[in-house]
């Protein structure tokens, strides 16, 4: 197995690479432009939980879409196979994959994202090279890596949490605010920490007080 890269953590620049997918070659950076993007591993085509998840992404494209997301799926594959997949993810899910999927048999980019396998041994090729892990990372316009999930290769993504959390991160960077537990947009929020006195009442009027450091507040309705 090749070296471990550099961990990434949140508030890197997500490294570049360049890549073949379905929608052929890409530049990670041109591909971002001015949008978020949502970088997502699979561990392998045609395998069942991966093709509960592609269709499932697939179905809520057009959530993420209004909320100026691109999706960027990656399985350890070559393109024949990703094509061949995606026919079978319509017939099983019913959703057309009209995202672009990354080629990476070589594991170049898993490895430089550190989306390799290391605890299932089980999760290997043919030839015993480690397959990904479930990885997601969040990347916003700034090419900044603001969210990290990793999920074993046993269990499949919560699809409605990746897009709660584009929709926290969205909200948080436009309000100045933070948000609590199980929170979903509509729900009170919270006041940042580095808002303070005169500056939290003029722009929060409605703000409520809990405790000095817990401020909660409604955003305007149509935010």
């Amino acid at each position: 197995m090749a070296e471990r890269s550099a961990p990434l953590r949140l508030g890197n620049i997500a490294p570049n690479f360049k890549a073949d997918t379905t929608q052929g070659p890409i530049d990670l950076h041109e591909f971002i432009g001015d949008s978020w993007v949502i970088l997502f591993s699979h561990p392998e085509d045609y395998t069942p939980v991966c093709t509960t998840e592609l269709g499932e992404m697939a179905r809520l494209q057009p959530e993420f879409t209004k909320r100026g997301v691109k999706l960027l799926g990656l399985s350890a594959n070559t393109l024949g196979s990703h094509e061949g997949w995606i026919s079978d993810i319509k017939d099983v899910t019913g959703s057309q994959v009209s995202f672009p999927i990354i080629a990476d048999k070589e594991r170049k980019v898993a490895y430089l994202y550190d989306m390799i396998d290391y605890q299932d041994t089980t999760n290997v090729d043919e030839k015993g090279i480690a397959f990904t892990i479930r990885s997601v990372f969040v990347i916003d316009p700034k090419k900044t890596i603001r969210t990290i999930l990793s999920y074993p290769a046993s269990t499949g993504r919560n699809s409605a949490e990746i897009l709660r959390i584009v929709d926290s991160l969205q909200t948080g960077d436009k309000y100045k605010v933070t948000t609590p537990i199980n929170w979903v947009p509509g729900d009170d929020v919270i006041v940042h920490p580095s808002i303070k006195g005169e500056q939290a009442t003029q722009l929060f009027p409605n703000l409520r007080a809990v405790k000095p450091y817990l401020r909660f507040t409604a955003l305007p309705s149509d935010a």
